[in-house]
């Protein structure tokens, strides 16, 4: 499939990068334009997470940063262009809990590898899942569900953006954990699956925080029963997360992070590391990750490191134990 590209530029003003403390006696680098590649089409949250961070990096580094949005099958054509580019600082890639951590067991014959072909650079921000069902099904929590999937194997449904997704995956894990059998129904889109959920077609899906809440629930015609991160959610702050119910160690969550072509300086890492944590610790990249029920996670580039390679070791088990594969 044809990839789509979209390209925006934002450039960093001069007043502004005066008044950059960070910036003085700093090296050259960067002395020329810097990529974001995303793995997605423009218009989704990777795309805004990217468009965001890259606006901000760009009145702090001096130079402009493009967005090059490279969707398609799956996140994989945009995370192979990052790891055949050039290592020289001036391509990076908008990594996600698919890309990096999910992908590498669910494709037989992927053409990067996700260890070895890119250098992590700094994490972004991560989000939980929030379990949502039907408004009219008679359960009165999440205990509740799981004694009536108990009781009745099969009988229950959840619909998901398509095997081996994220929220797939993520209620594999929830039906291993819990001993329960709940069919899946794929989709490959959310405004059908949105539809058969509210009229009762399927009984529920599990999805992140800010989507969740915009997409199933704001309407009435939903309710959220699990968080299935290790905190409750702002967004739904009377939810048990998982920890709360008895499911210990069930802990899934969506992240964003940012990475480089392998080999890519240290230098250059570090400075876009350094500049990226800071914005994350500005009060106006918190209220904009809060308002998506995203959280600001900054770490070393060796934090984030060690991070990616704890995602893949949990995810590669699920993958395997859901039985998804896309050649």
């Amino acid at each position: 499939m044809k990839s789509l590209i979209a390209r925006i530029t934002f450039f960093g003003s001069v007043s502004a990068l005066a008044l950059t403390p960070a910036l003085s006696g700093a090296s050259t680098y960067p002395e020329r334009p810097i990529t974001i590649v995303v793995p997605n089409a423009p218009g989704g949250p990777t795309d805004a997470i990217a468009r965001s961070i890259g606006q901000k990096l760009s009145i702090r580094l001096g130079q402009p940063v493009v967005i090059d949005n490279r969707g398609g099958a799956g996140g994989t054509i945009g995370a192979e262009t990052v790891a055949r580019a050039k290592p020289d600082g001036y391509t990076l890639f908008l990594a996600t809990t698919g890309t990096l951590a999910i992908n590498p067991a669910l494709y037989d014959k992927l053409r990067y590898d996700a260890a070895k072909d890119f250098d992590p650079v700094g994490l972004i921000s991560s989000t939980s899942n929030v379990l949502v069902v039907r408004s009219d099904l008679p359960v009165k929590g999440i205990k509740d569900l799981i004694d009536m999937a108990k009781r009745e194997p099969d009988r229950l449904t959840y619909g998901s953006s398509g095997s081996g997704s994220s929220n797939h995956l993520a209620m594999e894990m929830f039906k291993s954990m819990t001993r329960t059998q709940i069919r899946h129904i794929p989709y490959k889109a959310i405004s059908p699956l949105r539809v058969d959920l509210y009229e009762g077609r399927i009984d529920m899906v599990f999805g992140s925080e800010g989507t969740a809440l915009k997409d199933f629930v704001q309407n009435g015609k939903t309710r959220a029963v699990l968080i299935s991160g290790k905190n409750r959610s702002s967004l739904f702050p009377d939810v048990p997360t998982a920890e709360e119910v008895g499911l210990k160690g069930y802990d899934v969550t969506i992240w964003f992070g940012l990475n480089a072509p392998a080999g890519t300086p240290a230098a250059a890492a570090e400075r876009i590391n350094k500049e990226l944590n800071a914005i994350l610790a500005t009060p106006e990249m918190k209220k904009e990750l809060a308002a998506d029920g995203q959280t600001p996670r900054p770490m070393t580039p060796q934090q984030y490191g060690t991070f990616l390679n704890q995602e893949r070791q949990k995810w590669m088990p699920a993958v395997k134990a859901s039985g998804a594969k896309v050649e």
